[in-house]
């Protein structure tokens, strides 16, 4: 039997959700805690890595398992982990689901304030000077135009293609932030903390909405804004299809 797993994790004490060599990621503690429970090695498949500091507020895995699960596994799995990292569901899905390639959309957020706020330290980018958020949607705007990202990847990767389909990007106003919202198909390494980084600097007047364009079709990093700090960008939304649930047994 195939399951899905539904978890979020604030992402400030982890290397990001993919297993690491030498570092504590999201995946290995839950695999442990997973493991642990049920009495044997379990190897979880995310729907994709978040970069080190990264959070996220809902983030899917999927597993198999061949034994009935205990009926309070969600229980006792968030009695196991650390308070940073929360299960909300463990569900039944058809045998050939798999998380990361069964995802139809992505969905991240970026949080940014003006104000200096304690509270908000490792939750929010600090950025004290005045920005014109009209032209930062304007450039935002143009994104959707475009499927090469390249520009936003980070250098070294491994990836076969930097296309992407945006179909959503702007920035509103959440009554103490600025939140940057962005969904595609697929984001490439880093993407979404560069492009944010960029529409910055067209924020700061840098850079012109235009500017944009100009990077987008030059496929170079290196013309492209510096990427923010992982700490204000949350992976808040993944889609699937209907049919991926079994709709009895859940748990």
């Amino acid at each position: 039997m195939r399951y899905f797993l539904q978890c979020s994790f604030f992402g400030k004490n982890y290397h990001g959700w993919q297993r690491q060599p030498a570092d504590i990621s999201v995946q290995e503690v839950i695999e442990d805690c997973l493991g642990k429970l049920l009495g044997q090695r379990i190897e979880i498949l995310g729907a994709g890595r978040t970069d080190a500091g990264v959070h996220a507020r809902v983030m899917y895995a999927h597993f198999d398992w061949d034994a009935p699960l205990p009926e309070d596994l969600v229980h006792r799995l968030n009695a196991f982990l650390p308070p940073d990292i929360s299960i909300q569901r463990v569900f039944p899905v058809v045998p050939e689901a798999h998380a990361r390639f069964d995802a139809l959309s992505r969905t991240y957020e970026y949080f940014l304030v003006q104000h200096k706020d304690p509270f908000q330290e490792h939750t929010a980018f600090y950025q004290n000077r005045s920005l014109d958020f009209d032209g930062m949607n304007k450039a935002a705007g143009y994104l959707i135009e475009f499927e090469d990202f390249k520009a936003f990847s980070r250098s070294r990767t491994d990836v076969k293609t930097y296309f992407c389909k945006i179909s959503n990007a702007q920035w509103h106003w959440a009554g103490d932030k600025w939140v940057f919202t962005i969904t595609a198909d697929r984001f490439l390494r880093n993407m979404v903390r560069a492009i944010v980084g960029t529409l910055v600097e067209v924020g700061k007047g840098n850079l012109s909405p235009e500017d944009v364009k100009t990077i987008i079709k030059s496929r170079d990093r290196s013309r492209a804004g510096a990427s923010v700090p992982a700490k204000g960008l949350y992976l808040t939304g993944i889609m699937y299809p209907e049919q991926i649930e079994l709709q009895d047994g859940k748990r």
